[in-house]
């Protein structure tokens, strides 16, 4: 799948087209403003994948995408984690006494908040960390300075005035992999699986527990539960996911009771569990 196209938000050298070409080397990647323009590049036809990140391990998960996802016939394929090194940048000659503004996308801000703060600098929320580094390089001011990877500083010919400004180390960003067809990968005992899905509960008492009762009595794990409401806010959504593969059967059974306690299931995608969760 080296030669796909892949979409993503951003500029150049922005986290996510560092995952692009981590997870697909010899890709096409193209940069987009927002994340729902990437992933209707993929529904139009012009891309192939889109590269979307949904959580990071310091600033918990991606809202926005959660919503986006359910409004949108794209299938998740594949999932992708990506190591996160901040590096705090800003034009040539410019020191850490000399910036006093920090711009970047406001998940970068959250996951540097404790440095800016002992800094005393001012931060500044901008639709990329990319994009930050390319206006500040624009800018030339050395009051400014942004969040941004060293791909980023290489790029826009900006100083790296501390490469670790993160908060924590092993910060990590989770990426899904959306394409338009419902790739679903053969059933292997000797791999293991992701099954994704979204779901409202039936209006009866207990709904949620019911619903999700199936999945203890067979066994299943759930690795992740989401909820989020409608734009009416009169029900809730779920986003899961499971452990498991469609075609094992203490899923099938598990399923079959989330059918009865549950509407409007939408399946999202299985794909293989990234290599990263077994360390």
């Amino acid at each position: 799948m080296n030669d796909k196209i892949i979409a993503y938000q951003g500029v150049e050298g922005a986290y996510s087209n560092l995952a692009c070409k981590n997870s697909f080397p010899n890709s096409i990647t193209i940069a987009c403003e927002t994340f729902e323009d990437a992933m209707k590049l993929v529904e139009a036809g012009t891309a192939d994948f889109a590269m979307i990140p949904v959580e990071n391990s310091t600033a918990g998960r991606v809202e926005e995408i959660y919503r986006l996802i359910p409004q949108l016939s794209l299938h998740i394929i594949a999932e992708h984690f990506e190591p996160v090194n901040h590096c705090l940048l800003g034009i040539k000659g410019s020191t850490k006494e000399s910036i006093k503004y920090v711009a970047s996308h406001p998940q970068a801000l959250a996951q540097c908040h404790k440095n800016i703060k002992r800094l005393g600098l001012q931060a500044q929320a901008k639709f990329d960390t990319a994009g930050s580094a390319k206006e500040i390089s624009e800018l030339q001011d050395l009051r400014y300075g942004a969040i941004a990877s060293k791909l980023a500083a290489k790029l826009y010919d900006l100083e790296i005035i501390d490469e670790s400004f993160g908060d924590v180390i092993g910060n990590t960003t989770r990426f899904i992999i959306l394409s338009r067809e419902n790739i679903v990968p053969i059933f292997d005992k000797n791999e293991e699986y992701i099954t994704s899905l979204v779901f409202a509960v039936r209006d009866i008492p207990s709904a949620l527990y019911k619903a999700l009762g199936g999945f203890a009595t067979n066994g299943v794990n759930l690795l992740k539960l989401e909820s989020y409401a409608t734009e009416n806010l009169k029900v809730s959504h779920f986003h899961i996911d499971i452990e498991a593969h469609p075609e094992q059967q203490n899923l099938i059974l598990a399923l079959d009771e989330l059918h009865y306690f549950a509407k409007e299931i939408k399946y999202l995608g299985v794909y293989k569990k990234h290599p990263y969760r077994k360390q």
